[in-house]
């Protein structure tokens, strides 16, 4: 079979994730209007097997962090994993939703990519929220750069053109192993997937500087035939921020763990009991005991 690795890079917010679960038919990533939602690289497995009028392939994607300027050692870590990527995969998929003179993010990362001899593919992502003439500028000023094999206009949230990018990705897989078992779309430990789920409904639902300095570790996880008991600590930087996570009577707390637990209850195809508390862990975005303890670090 056709098989190989595949880096999904681009600034913050511009649908690395949402182009991710695409991709896959299946939510792996957890995405929201947020920037830097994505703190770890995510891998996807995506397996074409056994159909009669295409070829055997296995592509894993790596979903990475939004490449950005490092305000802490958060950041720092979040955007070297996403560079880390560039020289150890087949090929690179670049998501922009703007214009290459829009501002310095995007020439940012295109310097980077000249350096690599990797194949690039060019995503121009939400064309669904750009104009024909938009657009077209758009494309030429990435096409005149010269660097890209291949420049695809897609919608990831409403699907449009995800098998086009599934296409072009695959011209650079060469003959080689089926990586994961075919009905394996993730490699990442449900524990994992379970907090992320968690982190990203607290991202939903709290406003401002908070949602950046939380973290969610899990405690305890516990299978029974009739139930997984789920325990998870919500780590903030500051005592004001608990306040916050908690809510009024508790309210905006409860919320969190009503919508994780049905997502994670769909997830594990099983009844869930969670249990949420909240802890304060100041600075802890700029701590390497802390960063390493939630799993930030090598």
């Amino acid at each position: 079979m056709k098989s190989g690795f595949i880096s999904i890079v681009g600034r913050p917010n511009v649908g690395k994730s949402t182009l991710l679960n695409a991709i896959l038919g299946e939510k792996i990533a957890i995405t929201t209007n947020k920037p830097q939602t994505t703190r770890n690289t995510i891998r996807g497995i995506y397996t074409r097997y056994g159909q009669e009028d295409a070829d055997d392939l296995q592509m894993i994607f790596i979903d990475t962090p939004g490449i950005h300027k490092p305000k802490n050692k958060l950041g720092d870590f979040m955007t070297e994993s996403a560079i880390g990527t560039f020289k150890e995969v087949d090929a690179v998929i670049l998501i922009v939703d703007d214009k290459l003179s829009a501002g310095p993010g995007d020439k940012y990362i295109l310097d980077l990519l000249r350096e690599i001899e990797t194949p690039k593919i060019l995503v121009i992502n939400k064309i669904d929220q750009l104009g024909p003439e938009d657009f077209r500028q758009i494309y030429e000023e990435y096409e005149q750069t010269g660097v890209f094999a291949e420049i695809i206009g897609t919608s990831a949230t409403e699907g449009k053109n995800v098998g086009n990018v599934i296409e072009a990705a695959a011209k650079f897989m060469e003959d080689g192993p089926m990586y994961f078992p075919e009905d394996m779309v993730t490699d990442h430990p449900e524990r994992f997937i379970v907090s992320e789920i968690i982190r990203e409904k607290l991202l939903l639902y709290l406003q401002d500087e908070v949602p950046h300095g939380v973290a969610v570790e899990i405690e305890s996880y516990k299978e029974t035939p009739k139930i997984t008991k789920i325990g998870a600590v919500i780590y903030c930087e500051k005592k004001s921020h608990k306040g916050i996570i908690i809510g009024k009577e508790g309210r905006k707390l409860k919320g969190v763990g009503k919508s994780a637990r049905e997502e994670i209850e769909a997830l594990l195809g099983t009844k869930v009991f969670l249990e949420l508390w909240v802890k304060v862990k100041e600075n802890w975005r700029d701590s390497d005991f802390a960063l390493s303890n939630f799993g930030y670090k090598e």
